[in-house]
């Protein structure tokens, strides 16, 4: 039964048609995404009924939850992209190995990083900018968040492997579970409960935990290809350099994001705490357009692994371009949404508070003239993630929220004040775009010449 079960999925992944494919995989990546991003807006939102100060706290604790994704990240990912490439070359064994070395070695981390982050609690605050208004509020937010730590860098490993094998729908249950319940969590807990801003950390450490058990679950009732058992962790090191070597790019690209949060916060505090909530709600609004494009490129990644895997790279080709469009006209339309409605847009988060939304109006407008460039970015990251090709992945990885953002925003603001910190990200965008062009034109020549090697063998 389980062998029928194996061949059945290489048989959908390697054959079924590729545009069909991707969305079946996307569409529960997206609904999963969209999920996670609204009961994180749900915070912002609740969170900004207890005034500006709070607001802007939950931005601050964002960057923390920035360093525990791009750890979840960078072994969920790394361990992602092998798994989807073993299980098209038929290495079932040795996905398994990866499976569960990815799986113990996720929790671990984020256990460390827990107690490391308890231990040097204001100090961290202090280091993502947090003001001496803002620090009470951080600190009781982001106790609560560290404590939840391993078991969110868990849910991060067994969400992009459910994805990796082609189980999106899996993956897609458990975490809308979390994000529906943190929903309802947040009013109960804020509100009636009287407990305010911790609250809301304690709504999402619990949702975090029942997405996990929903997620676990399919593992432990043989519903997936890959297993979680102990006896099939690796006790050769080299596997868990290949996990953090697939998975670097994931860690550079979120980690990166964390300390650009960093940045554009410490840069926004300079104009009071309006312009750190004005700029954290943009964020928070951006992630979810994001969200969309992100959720159709990790639709693509298992797609390519496979197929590329199984030297099917026609395939891969046809899944490249049909990304590339899917994505590129649904961030045309968030575009165009984001840059006519910012203002009203704003107010869905703090209706009160003129300057929040007139600081928050103007950088969301100016982020939403680069969203059409988001797509390239994405599929160029994520098929040379999803090939292995690490170094190209980190550098183009590196390249949005390092290489481009932090010049930017430790410049700007000084030549143009606050409107330097509100068009940071949009200029970052713009120049890793350009930055991607060259890459994928070069991999899809490489892609042509493999394919005609190939006709040439089978000839």
């Amino acid at each position: 039964m389980i062998i029928e079960q194996k061949d059945a999925q290489y048989i959908r992944m390697t054959e079924s048609p590729v545009g069909g494919l991707i969305a079946s995989l996307a569409v529960p990546t997206i609904v999963s995404m969209l999920v996670s991003s609204i009961y994180n807006m749900a915070d912002t939102w609740f969170v900004s009924k207890l005034g500006t100060s709070a607001s802007a706290a939950v931005g601050i604790v964002f960057s923390l939850l920035a360093i525990i994704q791009a750890i979840g990240f960078m072994i969920g990912m790394g361990s992602g992209s092998m798994i989807s490439r073993l299980l098209g070359a038929c290495e079932n064994d040795r996905a398994n190995e990866v499976a569960a070395s990815g799986f113990y070695l996720s929790f671990c981390l984020g256990l460390l990083l827990a107690i490391a982050g308890m231990y040097y609690l204001d100090p961290l605050m202090h280091l993502l900018g947090a003001t001496r208004s803002i620090l009470p509020f951080a600190r009781q937010y982001a106790f609560y968040i560290l404590f939840a730590a391993p078991v969110m860098t868990a849910c991060f490993l067994l969400n992009n492997v459910l994805r990796s094998e082609g189980k999106a729908q899996l993956a897609m249950f458990g975490i809308v579970s979390g994000g529906v319940l943190n929903c309802f969590l947040d009013p109960l807990f804020i509100f009636t409960f009287k407990m305010g801003i911790g609250g809301a950390a304690i709504a999402t450490a619990l949702s975090q935990c029942v997405s996990f058990v929903i997620l676990l679950s399919p593992f432990l009732r043989g519903k997936t290809v890959t297993r979680l058992k102990m006896a099939s962790v690796a006790r050769n090191p080299v596997v868990y350099l290949q996990i953090l070597k697939n998975g670097l790019p994931s860690f550079c690209r979120q980690g990166l994001s964390s300390v650009a949060t960093v940045a554009l916060n410490v840069n926004a505090a300079v104009y009071g705490d309006a312009a750190v909530a004005g700029v954290s709600i943009v964020g928070r609004i951006f992630m979810t357009v994001f969200s969309i494009t992100l959720g159709i490129g990790q639709g693509f990644q298992p797609v390519l692994g496979y197929n590329y895997g199984a030297k099917k790279y026609g395939r891969v080709r046809e899944a490249i371009f049909f990304t590339l469009k899917s994505s590129s006209v649904a961030m045309i339309v968030c575009a165009l949404v984001g840059y006519c409605k910012a203002s009203a847009l704003m107010r869905l988060f703090i209706a009160d508070d003129a300057a929040v939304i007139s600081i928050g109006s103007v950088a969301l407008q100016a982020q939403s003239l680069a969203v059409p460039l988001i797509p390239m970015m994405v599929v160029c990251n994520m098929t040379f993630q999803g090939l292995g090709r690490s170094m190209t992945a980190t550098i183009l990885s590196m390249a949005r929220q390092g290489i481009f953002f932090m010049p930017i925003i430790l410049v700007f603001p000084r030549l143009f004040g606050l409107f330097g910190v509100q068009i940071a990200q949009a200029l970052a965008d713009v120049c890793t775009f350009l930055v991607c062009l060259p890459f994928m034109y070069k991999f899809l020549k490489e892609l042509d010449a493999e394919t005609a090697k190939l006709d040439t063998t089978e000839a």
